[in-house]
């Protein structure tokens, strides 16, 4: 079992940090007490494989706190868990834009204490636990991104893939823009299967209608291009940190044009081992 340890200075990305680790499938737990991580180790055991990758954000700012956190590591040393820390830092500058930004007081701050010996406290105080972390992470100059590649380089391996979560919607204009969507490609131009007498009561996951769509030369060019343009882009989704992308394509109605050419690019990402989630929102209206 794997338990890690998440702590460092305020502001420099500890939940952050979390919310990668928890999409590296740990179980991740914000502001847990020191005191009660022993207790939970034992809990996690007993489950017998159900939580094997544990990751807990803590709050260390007093010295007895982080002197706590070092004895129980010890103490936990020979058993069948793994105990590594992991620090998030930053740079005094970029720890005060971001207060700067954010609008909240440090933690340690008081009155009359501003946010720079606020945090000179606690770099102070936490400079033991930093001496003994297994990993340290400097976000100082890390986009969403960046910290995400760093991390899962840490905890999933170089050689591993990252992937994202595609959705490919189809919709019709007429019922408005899928709020949700990140790319809206407009169908509207092609031939259209509602003038068809047969075909009108059919959608596009109906093979008479996608053979219809696809029998002009216009449809599978677009098709064609589309799936060329998305295999440049998705990488680059990827390396920037995006973690879910939806594909919105619209024709008047949403149930014939959209469909078939969402079906279709669906069953590509699909067959080309991706994580992809057909969605046809008016297909029924």
């Amino acid at each position: 079992m794997e338990f890690l340890i998440i702590t460092g200075l305020s502001g420099a990305g500890k939940s952050r940090a979390a919310d990668v680790l928890e999409d590296l499938d740990y179980y991740c737990v914000d502001n847990m007490p020191v005191a009660l991580m022993p207790r939970f180790a034992e809990l996690c055991r007993a489950t017998r494989g159900r939580y094997e990758k544990v990751a807990l954000v803590t709050d260390v700012r007093e010295k007895d706190g982080f002197d706590e956190l070092l004895s129980m590591l010890d103490s936990l040393k020979g058993e069948d868990l793994s105990c590594r820390i992991l620090y998030m830092d930053a740079d005094m500058r970029t720890l005060i834009r971001r207060y700067k930004e954010s609008r909240r007081p440090h933690p340690l701050s008081a009155p009359g204490v501003s946010v720079e010996e606020a945090v000179r406290r606690e770099t102070e105080l936490l400079s033991p636990l930093r001496e003994r972390a297994d990993f340290i992470v400097n976000t100082s100059s890390l986009t969403l991104g960046m910290l995400q590649h760093k991390l899962f380089s840490l905890f999933a391996g170089e050689g591993a893939r990252r992937e994202i979560g595609l959705t490919v919607m189809s919709f019709g204009y007429k019922y408005g823009l899928p709020m949700e969507a990140d790319l809206v490609f407009d169908a509207r131009f092609l031939p259209n299967p509602f003038y068809v007498e047969k075909l009108q009561p059919m959608s596009g996951l109906d093979l008479p209608v996608a053979e219809f769509v696809f029998s002009y030369q216009q449809s599978r060019t677009f098709l064609e291009k589309l799936e060329d343009m998305l295999s440049f882009l998705l990488p680059l989704y990827i390396e920037e940190g995006k973690l879910t992308l939806t594909i919105a394509i619209g024709c008047t109605g949403g149930r014939h044009r959209s469909v078939a050419l969402a079906s279709a690019l669906n069953d590509h990402f699909v067959a080309g081992g991706l994580s992809s989630v057909l969605v046809n929102r008016d297909i029924d209206k």
